[in-house]
């Protein structure tokens, strides 16, 4: 699918609080060709693309089938930056780089507490996070290759892990555009 877009399309993921969001912005900003920062979850919300609302985990339960005939026509032009707690329910041909996101336990812990999530909710993203579960899947659905785990503790990391994403982004652009 790559070879006939004008720009790549990038996963950010991460288990929640890891700075998916922050990434995201910021390298829409920096990026050397245009990339639209879709915050996939707040994109769910607004479009009604879910089935349920979860009250005890405050989530919601996504109608992954229509999030991704919602998402084809867009990312099938490239240019694309798709910010998501999971990557496995996109397709394999959609992506050009997985950027998985990682927190110390501690600093997540810390995160999450701010943003006034249950305590349930916190536990469950913390194991989540010391398990790798959204590294693993990320592993486990695309190519070894195209999978790049990135440290996300401080305002360093952000910017050095941008910066690396920028430089991908425009070796992509010379080995598919030209």
């Amino acid at each position: 699918m790559s070879a006939t877009r004008p720009a790549p399309v990038i996963v950010i993921t991460g288990t929640p609080g890891t700075g998916k969001s922050t990434h995201a912005q910021i390298l829409a900003n920096e990026s050397p060709v245009p990339l639209e920062h879709i915050n996939v979850g707040e994109w769910v919300k607004e479009r009604g693309l879910y089935e349920d609302f979860d009250q005890e985990w405050q989530s919601y339960t996504v109608d992954e089938d229509r999030l991704l005939d919602e998402l084809e026509p867009m990312v099938s032009k490239g240019g694309v930056i798709l910010d998501w707690h999971t990557c496995e329910a996109f397709p394999e041909r959609w992506a050009d780089l997985v950027v998985v996101l990682r927190c110390d336990h501690t600093k997540l812990w810390e995160r999450l507490e701010k943003r006034g999530y249950p305590l349930k909710k916190i536990q469950e993203n913390n194991e989540a996070e010391i398990m790798q579960v959204v590294l693993d899947e990320a592993r486990s659905s695309y190519p070894t290759e195209i999978v790049v785990e990135l440290s996300s503790e401080e305002t360093a990391d952000l910017e050095s892990n941008v910066a690396r994403i920028v430089e991908w982004i425009k070796t992509w652009r010379k080995e598919h555009v030209g």
